[in-house]
Protein backbone atom coordinates (compact mmCIF):
# COMPACT_ATOMS: atom_id res chain seq x y z
CA UNK A 1 0.00 0.00 0.00
CA UNK A 2 2.78 2.41 1.17
CA UNK A 3 4.45 1.63 -2.40
CA UNK A 4 1.22 2.48 -4.45
CA UNK A 5 0.88 5.64 -2.51
CA UNK A 6 4.54 6.66 -3.18
CA UNK A 7 3.58 5.82 -6.27
CA UNK A 8 1.06 7.89 -6.93
CA UNK A 9 2.74 11.17 -5.00
CA UNK A 10 5.29 10.83 -7.65
CA UNK A 11 3.18 10.47 -10.47
CA UNK A 12 1.65 13.69 -8.88
CA UNK A 13 4.88 15.79 -8.50
CA UNK A 14 5.93 14.97 -12.05
CA UNK A 15 2.77 16.50 -13.16
CA UNK A 16 2.88 19.41 -10.86
CA UNK A 17 6.60 19.94 -12.36
CA UNK A 18 5.61 19.74 -15.76
CA UNK A 19 2.73 22.47 -15.46
CA UNK A 20 5.98 24.45 -13.96
CA UNK A 21 7.24 24.16 -17.17
CA UNK A 22 5.02 26.05 -19.39
CA UNK A 23 6.91 27.50 -22.98
CA UNK A 24 7.68 30.47 -22.83
CA UNK A 25 5.66 33.11 -23.93
CA UNK A 26 2.24 31.41 -22.61
CA UNK A 27 1.43 34.45 -20.06
CA UNK A 28 0.71 36.23 -23.36
CA UNK A 29 -2.27 37.41 -24.33
CA UNK A 30 -4.94 34.72 -25.96
CA UNK A 31 -6.32 35.14 -29.17
CA UNK A 32 -9.08 32.72 -29.85
CA UNK A 33 -10.09 32.31 -33.71
CA UNK A 34 -12.91 30.39 -34.92
CA UNK A 35 -11.63 29.15 -38.84
CA UNK A 36 -8.48 27.92 -39.77
CA UNK A 37 -8.30 30.61 -42.59
CA UNK A 38 -8.67 33.71 -40.09
CA UNK A 39 -6.64 31.51 -37.56
CA UNK A 40 -3.74 31.55 -40.32
CA UNK A 41 -4.14 35.54 -40.61
CA UNK A 42 -3.76 35.95 -36.93
CA UNK A 43 -1.24 34.06 -36.92
CA UNK A 44 0.68 35.39 -39.28
CA UNK A 45 0.31 38.79 -37.92
CA UNK A 46 0.60 38.24 -34.42
CA UNK A 47 1.97 34.80 -33.51
CA UNK A 48 5.29 35.76 -32.10
CA UNK A 49 3.61 38.10 -30.01
CA UNK A 50 0.40 36.65 -28.78
CA UNK A 51 -0.78 33.11 -28.21
CA UNK A 52 -3.02 32.59 -31.23
CA UNK A 53 -5.36 29.39 -30.51
CA UNK A 54 -7.31 28.46 -33.90
CA UNK A 55 -10.28 25.63 -32.87
CA UNK A 56 -11.24 24.48 -36.69
CA UNK A 57 -8.88 21.57 -37.99
CA UNK A 58 -7.72 21.84 -41.17
CA UNK A 59 -9.68 19.96 -43.61
CA UNK A 60 -12.65 20.11 -42.14
CA UNK A 61 -15.99 22.20 -42.63
CA UNK A 62 -16.67 25.45 -41.11
CA UNK A 63 -20.53 25.10 -41.33
CA UNK A 64 -20.47 21.57 -39.15
CA UNK A 65 -17.29 21.51 -36.95
CA UNK A 66 -18.03 22.32 -33.50
CA UNK A 67 -15.98 22.78 -30.06
CA UNK A 68 -15.23 20.59 -26.95
CA UNK A 69 -15.84 21.62 -23.74
CA UNK A 70 -12.50 22.66 -22.98
CA UNK A 71 -12.37 24.39 -26.22
CA UNK A 72 -15.30 26.20 -25.27
CA UNK A 73 -13.75 27.10 -21.71
CA UNK A 74 -10.45 28.35 -23.39
CA UNK A 75 -12.90 31.00 -25.25
CA UNK A 76 -14.24 32.58 -22.72
CA UNK A 77 -11.47 32.67 -21.00
CA UNK A 78 -9.58 34.44 -23.70
CA UNK A 79 -8.65 38.21 -24.35
CA UNK A 80 -10.05 38.36 -27.71
CA UNK A 81 -12.42 36.09 -30.03
CA UNK A 82 -12.08 36.29 -33.84
CA UNK A 83 -14.79 34.73 -35.83
CA UNK A 84 -16.61 35.33 -39.08
CA UNK A 85 -19.30 36.25 -38.03
CA UNK A 86 -22.32 35.72 -41.22
CA UNK A 87 -23.11 32.51 -40.20
CA UNK A 88 -20.63 30.53 -41.53
CA UNK A 89 -19.60 28.55 -37.76
CA UNK A 90 -23.08 27.14 -37.71
CA UNK A 91 -21.90 24.95 -34.98
CA UNK A 92 -19.48 27.15 -33.05
CA UNK A 93 -21.41 30.77 -32.75
CA UNK A 94 -23.33 29.86 -29.77
CA UNK A 95 -20.48 29.57 -27.75
CA UNK A 96 -19.19 32.71 -29.17
CA UNK A 97 -22.20 34.42 -27.95
CA UNK A 98 -21.68 32.93 -25.11
CA UNK A 99 -18.26 34.45 -24.57
CA UNK A 100 -19.15 37.42 -25.77
CA UNK A 101 -21.81 37.43 -23.19
CA UNK A 102 -19.05 36.85 -20.64
CA UNK A 103 -17.31 40.55 -21.75
CA UNK A 104 -14.35 38.62 -23.93
CA UNK A 105 -13.39 41.45 -26.43
CA UNK A 106 -14.74 40.60 -30.17
CA UNK A 107 -13.74 40.89 -33.61
CA UNK A 108 -16.21 39.97 -36.17
CA UNK A 109 -14.40 39.81 -39.63
CA UNK A 110 -17.81 40.05 -41.33
CA UNK A 111 -18.52 43.63 -39.82
CA UNK A 112 -15.66 44.80 -42.24
CA UNK A 113 -16.61 43.87 -45.69
CA UNK A 114 -19.11 44.87 -48.37
CA UNK A 115 -21.14 42.16 -47.34
CA UNK A 116 -22.74 40.28 -50.35
CA UNK A 117 -25.73 38.48 -50.71
CA UNK A 118 -26.69 34.66 -52.44
CA UNK A 119 -28.00 34.63 -55.46
CA UNK A 120 -30.55 32.07 -54.83
CA UNK A 121 -31.20 32.97 -51.52
CA UNK A 122 -31.79 36.23 -48.81
CA UNK A 123 -29.31 35.16 -46.98
CA UNK A 124 -25.67 36.36 -46.00
CA UNK A 125 -22.84 34.54 -47.97
CA UNK A 126 -19.77 34.63 -45.76
CA UNK A 127 -17.31 33.51 -47.63
CA UNK A 128 -15.67 37.13 -48.08
CA UNK A 129 -11.83 35.39 -48.28
CA UNK A 130 -12.36 34.28 -51.91
CA UNK A 131 -12.02 38.40 -52.62
CA UNK A 132 -8.34 39.53 -51.50
CA UNK A 133 -9.68 42.70 -51.45
CA UNK A 134 -11.95 42.27 -48.68
CA UNK A 135 -9.58 40.09 -46.24
CA UNK A 136 -7.32 43.52 -47.26
CA UNK A 137 -10.15 45.19 -45.62
CA UNK A 138 -10.43 42.93 -42.56
CA UNK A 139 -6.85 42.82 -42.00
CA UNK A 140 -6.64 46.63 -41.86
CA UNK A 141 -9.89 46.46 -39.43
CA UNK A 142 -7.63 43.62 -36.92
CA UNK A 143 -4.22 44.66 -36.53
CA UNK A 144 -5.18 47.48 -34.57
CA UNK A 145 -6.86 45.26 -31.92
CA UNK A 146 -3.73 42.84 -32.48
CA UNK A 147 -1.39 45.55 -31.47
CA UNK A 148 -3.14 46.67 -28.48
CA UNK A 149 -3.24 43.70 -27.49
CA UNK A 150 0.78 43.22 -27.70
CA UNK A 151 1.78 46.20 -25.97
CA UNK A 152 4.97 47.19 -26.34
CA UNK A 153 5.68 44.58 -29.02
CA UNK A 154 2.86 45.91 -31.29
CA UNK A 155 4.97 47.43 -33.34
CA UNK A 156 6.38 44.02 -34.80
CA UNK A 157 2.31 43.70 -35.84
CA UNK A 158 2.15 46.63 -37.72
CA UNK A 159 4.98 46.15 -39.68
CA UNK A 160 4.03 42.47 -40.61
CA UNK A 161 -0.04 43.51 -41.01
CA UNK A 162 1.75 46.04 -43.17
CA UNK A 163 3.86 43.37 -45.26
CA UNK A 164 0.68 41.25 -45.46
CA UNK A 165 -1.39 44.07 -47.09
CA UNK A 166 1.08 44.12 -49.90
CA UNK A 167 1.15 40.08 -50.52
CA UNK A 168 -2.89 40.94 -50.56
CA UNK A 169 -2.61 43.32 -53.10
CA UNK A 170 -0.03 40.78 -55.23
CA UNK A 171 -2.68 38.04 -55.09
CA UNK A 172 -5.41 40.76 -56.03
CA UNK A 173 -3.54 41.23 -58.97
CA UNK A 174 -2.25 37.86 -59.89
CA UNK A 175 -6.28 36.61 -59.95
CA UNK A 176 -7.52 39.36 -61.97
CA UNK A 177 -4.75 38.50 -64.64
CA UNK A 178 -5.19 35.14 -64.38
CA UNK A 179 -9.07 34.87 -64.56
CA UNK A 180 -9.09 37.57 -67.22
CA UNK A 181 -7.08 35.09 -69.59
CA UNK A 182 -10.03 32.81 -69.54
CA UNK A 183 -12.07 33.18 -72.36
CA UNK A 184 -15.46 35.33 -71.56
CA UNK A 185 -17.97 32.07 -72.40
CA UNK A 186 -15.80 29.68 -70.59
CA UNK A 187 -15.09 31.98 -67.07
CA UNK A 188 -17.71 30.44 -65.51
CA UNK A 189 -18.04 28.44 -62.15
CA UNK A 190 -19.94 25.03 -60.54
CA UNK A 191 -19.20 24.05 -57.35
CA UNK A 192 -20.90 21.90 -54.84
CA UNK A 193 -22.05 24.95 -52.73
CA UNK A 194 -22.05 28.95 -52.65
CA UNK A 195 -18.42 29.85 -52.24
CA UNK A 196 -17.33 32.54 -54.93
CA UNK A 197 -19.81 35.11 -54.58
CA UNK A 198 -17.40 37.44 -53.61
CA UNK A 199 -14.43 36.61 -56.36
CA UNK A 200 -17.17 36.78 -59.37
CA UNK A 201 -18.31 39.89 -58.06
CA UNK A 202 -14.10 41.49 -58.26
CA UNK A 203 -13.20 39.45 -61.16
CA UNK A 204 -16.34 39.24 -63.50
CA UNK A 205 -16.67 35.43 -63.32
CA UNK A 206 -20.30 33.68 -63.83
CA UNK A 207 -21.81 31.77 -61.46
CA UNK A 208 -23.54 29.27 -63.13
CA UNK A 209 -24.89 27.23 -59.93
CA UNK A 210 -24.22 24.92 -57.42
CA UNK A 211 -25.08 21.41 -56.57
CA UNK A 212 -26.13 22.50 -52.58
CA UNK A 213 -28.57 25.81 -52.46
CA UNK A 214 -27.87 27.93 -50.42
CA UNK A 215 -24.55 28.73 -48.79
CA UNK A 216 -24.44 26.37 -46.26
CA UNK A 217 -23.00 22.78 -46.59
CA UNK A 218 -25.57 21.08 -44.34
CA UNK A 219 -28.55 22.13 -46.88
CA UNK A 220 -30.29 18.97 -49.38
CA UNK A 221 -31.12 19.70 -53.26
CA UNK A 222 -33.86 18.62 -54.99
CA UNK A 223 -34.11 16.84 -57.60
CA UNK A 224 -35.19 19.77 -59.97
CA UNK A 225 -32.70 21.91 -58.62
CA UNK A 226 -30.20 19.32 -59.82
CA UNK A 227 -31.61 18.93 -63.36
CA UNK A 228 -31.75 22.84 -63.93
CA UNK A 229 -28.19 22.40 -62.86
CA UNK A 230 -27.35 19.45 -65.16
CA UNK A 231 -29.07 21.63 -68.51
CA UNK A 232 -27.16 24.55 -67.44
CA UNK A 233 -23.89 22.61 -67.35
CA UNK A 234 -24.68 21.04 -70.79
CA UNK A 235 -26.22 24.89 -72.34
CA UNK A 236 -23.25 26.94 -71.22
CA UNK A 237 -20.44 23.92 -72.19
CA UNK A 238 -18.75 23.71 -69.05
CA UNK A 239 -15.84 21.75 -69.60
CA UNK A 240 -14.86 21.84 -65.50
CA UNK A 241 -16.95 21.87 -62.55
CA UNK A 242 -15.35 22.19 -59.09
CA UNK A 243 -15.81 20.68 -55.77
CA UNK A 244 -14.58 21.27 -52.22
CA UNK A 245 -11.68 19.05 -50.74
CA UNK A 246 -13.47 19.05 -47.62
CA UNK A 247 -16.25 17.43 -48.98
CA UNK A 248 -17.28 14.13 -50.51
CA UNK A 249 -17.63 14.96 -54.49
CA UNK A 250 -19.64 12.15 -55.04
CA UNK A 251 -22.67 15.03 -56.21
CA UNK A 252 -20.36 16.23 -57.98
CA UNK A 253 -19.41 12.94 -59.66
CA UNK A 254 -23.20 12.55 -60.21
CA UNK A 255 -23.79 16.05 -62.17
CA UNK A 256 -20.61 15.56 -64.25
CA UNK A 257 -21.73 11.91 -65.45
CA UNK A 258 -25.55 13.60 -65.99
CA UNK A 259 -24.46 16.47 -68.05
CA UNK A 260 -24.14 15.63 -72.19
CA UNK A 261 -20.82 16.10 -72.49
CA UNK A 262 -16.97 15.11 -71.06
CA UNK A 263 -17.25 16.95 -67.85
CA UNK A 264 -14.29 16.77 -65.03
CA UNK A 265 -15.08 17.35 -61.38
CA UNK A 266 -11.72 19.43 -59.87
CA UNK A 267 -11.22 19.74 -56.15
CA UNK A 268 -10.50 23.07 -54.81
CA UNK A 269 -9.71 24.40 -51.06
CA UNK A 270 -12.53 26.59 -50.37
CA UNK A 271 -13.51 26.67 -46.78
CA UNK A 272 -10.44 25.11 -44.96
CA UNK A 273 -6.91 25.04 -45.35
CA UNK A 274 -5.22 22.31 -46.08
CA UNK A 275 -2.79 19.92 -43.91
CA UNK A 276 0.73 21.41 -43.13
CA UNK A 277 3.35 20.51 -45.28
CA UNK A 278 0.03 20.34 -48.15
CA UNK A 279 -0.28 22.60 -51.42
CA UNK A 280 -2.75 25.45 -49.93
CA UNK A 281 -1.69 25.35 -46.24
CA UNK A 282 -2.00 29.04 -46.01
CA UNK A 283 -4.45 31.38 -46.93
CA UNK A 284 -2.60 32.93 -49.53
CA UNK A 285 -1.04 29.49 -50.99
CA UNK A 286 -4.70 28.40 -50.74
CA UNK A 287 -5.57 30.81 -53.21
CA UNK A 288 -3.43 30.46 -55.85
CA UNK A 289 -3.61 26.55 -55.69
CA UNK A 290 -7.67 27.83 -56.67
CA UNK A 291 -6.53 29.86 -59.00
CA UNK A 292 -4.31 27.37 -60.72
CA UNK A 293 -6.86 24.59 -61.02
CA UNK A 294 -9.64 26.94 -61.65
CA UNK A 295 -7.35 28.61 -64.85
CA UNK A 296 -6.63 25.02 -65.62
CA UNK A 297 -10.10 23.27 -65.96
CA UNK A 298 -11.72 26.43 -67.60
CA UNK A 299 -9.65 26.08 -70.55
CA UNK A 300 -8.64 22.84 -70.92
Amino acid sequence: MRRAALAVAATVAAVLSLAGCAAPGSDRPTVVVTTNILGDIVETLAGDQLEVVTFMPRDADPHSFELSAQDAATMRGADLVVSNGLGLEEGVQHHVDASADDGVAQFVAGDHVEVLGYLDSDAVDPHFWTDPTQTARVVDALAPALVDLAGEEGGAVTDAAAAYLADLEALDAETSAGLAAIATEHRALVTNHHVFGYLARRYDVRILGAAVPGGTTLAAPSASDLQELVDAIDTAGVRTIFADSSQPDRLMQVLADEAGRDVDVVPLLTESLAPVGSPGDTYLDMMRQNLQRISDGLTR
